[in-house]
């Protein structure tokens, strides 16, 4: 199955292509653009995998599946509910989720599957939506999650979701991805926390790229973390998270103490 993937090579070079069988073959132009094949091919034990994307912000779903919206006693949004997470949030698989310096308190894990924009996409018809979808990837939206009511006057949803390295994403992009017979699972220190039909969302997929581009012009590059279901918890410094989904791979990174 081909992935694409963004990755780290031959003296700090950063390349992107197409992962298949183990081995990478370095593409030139434009991701989500005229992507065309180089004559580069590597065994991808030779690179380091990056973040597949790059994009300009994250827009994070909240009560987005059936389950979890039943658990909390909340009704069924009539539009996607999220916040954004700014660019400088992101990082790939296997760099270090950083506990920020001035906090103390529980972070969490969040595994999610994660929607990549192809194109620029605004006032998009859902019929149409599909097209601007350039492929799906994993996300762990990572939550300081005493921080978001601090404050009784004003939920910090971006405050407690957008510090350096709370946007975890990888390993590689799937194309050809069926989201309505996968599943996701999120395991924590090899312990299964997490594992949720993609079927059970409210929004589809193509139903949240056309209603946010309503709201806001997406990019190419952007990512759309569709929300998550039952199982959220805490992580300790020093555990690791795993995020998985069927065809597009395993996302893992772990939480460093603040320095």
């Amino acid at each position: 199955m081909k992935s694409w993937i963004r990755f780290r090579f031959a003296l700090g070079r950063i390349g992107f292509g197409v992962l298949e069988n183990h081995r990478v073959t370095e593409y030139e132009g434009d991701m989500f653009g005229d992507a065309v094949p180089s004559a580069n091919v590597l065994s991808v034990d030779d690179v380091t995998l990056l973040n597949p994307c790059v994009p300009t912000k994250v827009v994070a779903l909240w009560n987005n599946f059936r389950a979890l919206s039943e658990k909390l006693g909340k009704a069924a949004p009539s539009h996607p509910l999220f916040l954004i997470k700014p660019s400088t949030s992101v990082i790939g698989p296997g760099e270090p989720i950083q506990r920020p310096q001035a906090y103390a308190g529980k972070i969490a894990y969040e595994g999610e599957l994660a929607i990549v924009i192809g194109k620029r996409c605004r006032n998009v018809p859902v019929d149409e939506a599909n097209d601007y979808i350039f492929g799906y990837t994993c996300i762990n939206d990572v939550t300081a999650a005493e921080l978001l009511n601090e404050d009784p006057n004003f939920a910090q949803w971006c405050r407690s979701k957008g510090f350096d390295t709370f946007s975890c994403i990888g390993p590689a992009i799937q194309r050809d991805f069926d989201w309505r017979n996968a599943h996701v699972v999120t395991r924590l220190d090899n312990v299964e926390r997490q594992n949720y039909p993609l079927s059970d969302m409210i929004f589809s997929p193509a139903e949240q790229v056309s209603r946010i581009s309503h709201d806001m012009t997406l990019l190419p590059g952007d990512v759309i973390a569709i929300g998550t279901s039952i199982g959220i918890g805490s992580i300790k410094d020093g555990s690791t998270v795993e995020v998985s989904i069927e065809g597009i791979g395993v996302l893992s990174n772990t939480l460093l103490s603040g320095a």
